[in-house]
């Protein structure tokens, strides 16, 4: 078991690099989360490995650190009415301005949600054409192996078949010996970067749409406060952001409006 000192360090070093409070008693998850990386750093104990981290600030030990701690959980088209939303009240609306359309994918994991975005953005296309708006997807996370992953677009097991309908997996991937690929119209669409929720993001520019799913319901209410006011910077007037099921952002920012829609709700940037 860790000991109770050197896990609330670990608890401070974790919420100052990426946002995520472990409150009470998470010894054990802490110790599972990190038992591969002992092995592999030659570390005898979860204590030597924070001791590493205390006296050297070694960017690949800290990422894959991060890497371990932070949980990647996706699936394609995740929870349906955000996509249902986008396709059939946010683009039409947005098309009507006669501007590129910019969509950020924050914390994006292995792609499975701005490749959704994209799949969304070729339907849209091709049902209502024409409509010669430029669109393109971000894709952000700050762990460079589920991004690695995100940029090779190749998926197999459950990774292929959480959330995709079988209509849409044989018109948007390819079939390879080691799985499903992304075919190349859709990845041509996402543009993936490293990026941490905690630092700056004016160098992303300004986007019409924001997914900000399931991200953020870890974080304390400071950090999430933080992140709602710098992604409601980057956002043009009358932009939309899409947030998880159960998370709201009217105790963090005052930046948003709900939005009710016959799909669902959604918040518009003021």
């Amino acid at each position: 078991m860790i000991d109770p000192q050197d896990y609330a360090e670990f608890s401070r070093f974790l919420s100052e690099c990426c946002g995520l409070v472990l409150g009470e008693n998470r010894q054990y998850l802490v110790s599972s989360r990190l038992s591969r990386l002992l092995g592999e750093f030659s570390f005898s104990s979860v204590e030597e490995l924070l001791r590493a981290l205390r006296r050297s600030p070694d960017p690949t030990l800290k990422s894959r650190v991060i890497d371990a701690m932070t949980t990647n959980e996706t699936s394609w088209f995740r929870d349906v009415y955000p996509f249902e939303i986008l396709r059939h009240v946010v683009l039409p609306e947005l098309a009507e301005k006669k501007r590129p359309i910019r969509i950020w994918s924050a914390a994006c994991s292995s792609g499975q949600e701005p490749y959704s975005i994209a799949m969304v953005l070729a339907e849209w296309e091709q049902s209502f054409p024409p409509k010669n708006i430029q669109t393109s997807v971000l894709g952000t996370d700050l762990s460079d192996t589920v991004l690695a992953d995100a940029r090779a677009g190749l998926y197999d097991g459950l990774g292929i078949v959480r959330g995709l309908s079988k209509e849409r997996r044989d018109r948007f991937f390819e079939t390879v010996p080691n799985g499903h690929r992304i075919k190349p119209d859709i990845q041509r669409r996402v543009r993936f970067q490293k990026l941490n929720l905690m630092e700056s993001y004016a160098a992303l520019g300004k986007f019409e749409i924001v997914f900000c799913r399931n991200v953020l319901i870890y974080f304390s209410a400071e950090t999430k406060r933080r992140v709602f006011d710098g992604i409601a910077r980057q956002m043009e007037p009358g932009g939309y952001l899409f947030v998880g099921a159960s998370e709201s952002v009217g105790s963090y920012t005052n930046a948003f409006e709900m939005v009710r829609t016959p799909k669902g709700a959604v918040l518009r940037r003021r």
